[in-house]
Formats: structure tokens, sequence, C-alpha cells
């Protein structure tokens, strides 16, 4: 397991990450909530390189851990680095001042980062940073321009360049150093995909229930109306 606050210094986007547009080309990206390995990665990723920073105050591991399939002692050991019970709401060990004095605010709770920003913007932003050594924290994002922050997945992902020519505008290419990182390109697709997936449950737990839900309230209603137009002529018929 990484070392708490080294996590907490390398994890996520401080507050203003969230708040900008972007001509970025955006590859697209469509959860799947019925997924449920991809939602655990997602879960073990976020435990690991964002919970040090950003909560999400609003989800329970209880809850989240019962959705997802994780029993509780798994999740109690695997995911639960604050020293909090598994009823407990997933928040952040990190102090406001620290965090404030760190990234210039709080980083902010992400509960409702995916609903807010879409998933693919998410997607796209978490694979866009490029080496930039004039930022404070010596990175930069193609989706969000002079963000804040530093990269959270770099060891991942590994160090990618800005790869356009000087001078030349409209250019969208981005390179990544051989052998920096511990996942292949395909990999680093796949985790990021699995982090946003679950970003994207957080927001909305019961989003499967309510779907499941409308399919049967639509069949039933569908059911109903034949009833109904059957009905509506018998009584048509009386009136001719």
């Amino acid at each position: 397991m990484r070392v708490f606050l080294l996590l907490a210094l390398i994890a996520c986007p401080a507050a203003g990450a969230w708040a900008a547009a972007s001509d970025w080309p955006m590859e697209p990206m469509q959860p799947n909530l019925e997924d449920q390995p991809s939602l655990q990665r997602g879960f073990k990723l976020y435990a690991n390189y964002c919970l040090g920073c950003h909560s999400l105050q609003f989800q329970r591991y209880e809850r989240t851990a019962d959705d997802l399939g994780i029993p509780h002692d798994v999740a109690a050991d695997e995911l639960i680095f604050t020293g909090q019970k598994i009823g407990e709401l997933m928040t952040t060990a990190m102090d406001p001042e620290s965090a404030k004095a760190w990234f210039g605010a709080p980083p902010p709770d992400l509960t409702m980062v995916s609903r807010v920003r879409s998933p693919e913007w998410t997607y796209n932003y978490l694979k866009t940073f490029y080496l930039d050594e004039s930022r404070p924290f010596g990175v930069n994002n193609k989706v969000f321009e002079n963000v804040g922050m530093p990269h959270a997945l770099i060891d991942l992902q590994g160090v990618q360049r800005d790869a356009c020519p000087p001078g030349v505008e409209d250019c969208n290419q981005l390179a990544i150093d051989s052998g920096s990182g511990l996942l292949t390109a395909e990999q680093y697709d796949q985790a990021v995909f699995d982090l946003v997936n679950f970003l994207h449950y957080v927001g909305e737990p019961s989003r499967r229930d309510r779907e499941r839900l409308g399919i049967y309230v639509l069949g039933f209603l569908a059911f109903l109306g034949i009833f109904t137009y059957l009905l509506n002529r018998e009584f048509w018929k009386d009136v001719h």
C-alpha cells in the first residue's frame, strides 16, 4: 500500500479544476453500470489515488461495498485507509488548512463530479495531462488549460508530452515517454474508464434500480394501455 500522505499530495484535482470549458476533441466514453468488475476496480483506484484529497461525503463505504458486491471485511482491509468504520461516510483525512496551503483551495468533494461535468469530460480530463515545467506542479492539461493540480495517475500513465511542433496551431497530439509508466496505453485507458465508471455510479447510486424499475413501469403502462384501448372501443360501440 502506498504511503497515505504521499497520495494526498499527488492524488487529484484542486477545486478549480472542474470549472473550465475545452475545445479538445473528446474521446467518447459510455459508462457501464452493469460491469461490476469495472466498478470494483474503479473503487480501488479512487481509494488509493483520490480519497487522500477528495471526499465522497454523500456516500458510505457500506452502501458502496454492498452495491458493488465487495465483502465488508475486504472493503475494511483493502479500501479504508482513514481508520473509519464501514458504515461511515467516505471523507478525507486531509486537513482543510493544509490543503489550502498546498493547492490554493481545499480539493472539492467529487460525489457529483460525473453529473456536473459528464463522464466523457472526466475521462478525457484524466487522459490529457502533459509535462509543462512552467506550471507550479509541472503539468498542464488539454481539457482544462493551466490546471492548478498535480497529475494524480502519472505513475500509471507515465510522462506525457505535448507532441505538437512549436508554432503549429490546431494540433492535438500527445506522446508518452516509452517505459515511463506502469501501464500500457490500453491498460491506462481501461484504468481511467474504471475510475470514471465508478464516479458515474457514485453520482447516483440508485441509478441502476431506477432504470430497471422504469422498464417495468413502462411495460405495465403498455399492458394497461391495451386494455384501456379495448375498453374505450367498447364504450364507443354503445355511443354509435
